[in-house]
């Protein structure tokens, strides 16, 4: 432990000033990774399980009623409780000004409405992964140039010594290349986060379509049909006349 110690001091005593800058921009990439990644995370973890409570209220089968108590009592910060209220609040304008002339229909009035919080709703998932995928494609380079940097130094400084051996140059281009590891180090992690988080939005947002296209049947036609109940299918099975006959 005192020998890995001992050799770091001594790598960071060599740095030059545009050496420690990079050491330093990497430092802070790697920070704003993990924090990217851990925030996220969390906050996908958060709007997965407030989802399900409405989810929960809308599939109730005897009415609006749960669902509309739960958006009044509870301010909507996660994107399933905006889209239904948003949703609800368009019908409501649409019915209120149904008397006047409309160009639209209620169908594209709300689709219009439920788009609008979709898209919101992406915009804000996908903040902060352009910095990992910036992270990512940048921080090689980054470390590459303080390798050729301090290798240049390093070189500059053994031709001013009258006995360069294999030692004297080992050693320094050595420690020169530990600036591209950390910038492996840092770019790998960034390029896994963005992967990992680019697929949970995407994930996220096919649930939040499926609920929207629920919400927006529900709200238009008056009928509720849960993409996960597959019982109606044997009922309209069983209703086909001369089934099974050719």
């Amino acid at each position: 432990m005192d020998l890995i110690f001992e050799k770091l001091m001594h790598f960071l005593a060599h740095l030059n000033p545009i050496a420690y800058s990079i050491l330093w921009t990497l430092l802070i990439m790697s920070i704003l990774t993990w924090y990217l990644l851990l925030s996220k995370s969390l906050q996908l973890i958060s709007i997965y399980w407030r989802s399900r409570q409405i989810k929960k209220l809308f599939w109730q089968p005897s009415s609006f009623t749960p669902l509309l108590t739960h958006l009044t009592h509870h301010s909507p910060t996660h994107p399933f409780a905006k889209l239904a209220l948003h949703s609800i609040n368009a019908t409501l304008l649409y019915e209120r000004r149904k008397t006047a002339p409309l160009i639209t229909s209620h169908s594209e009035f709300l689709q219009r409405h439920i788009q609008q919080v979709i898209q919101h709703t992406q915009i804000h998932l996908e903040s902060g992964l352009i910095i990992l995928a910036t992270i990512s494609s940048t921080a090689p380079f980054i470390g590459l140039l303080g390798t050729v940097l301090s290798i240049y130094e390093a070189l500059m400084n053994i031709s001013h010594q009258s006995d360069a051996s294999l030692a004297t140059i080992a050693a320094p281009v050595g420690e020169a290349l530990i600036m591209t590891a950390l910038g492996l180090t840092v770019a790998i992690p960034a390029v896994l986060s963005y992967n990992f988080l680019l697929r949970a939005n995407r994930t996220f947002m096919l649930h939040l379509h499926e609920f929207a296209q629920s919400l927006h049947s529900c709200l238009n036609s008056g009928a509720r049909m849960n993409p996960n109940d597959h019982s109606h299918i044997a009922h309209i099975y069983n209703h086909i006349p001369n089934k099974g006959q050719n």
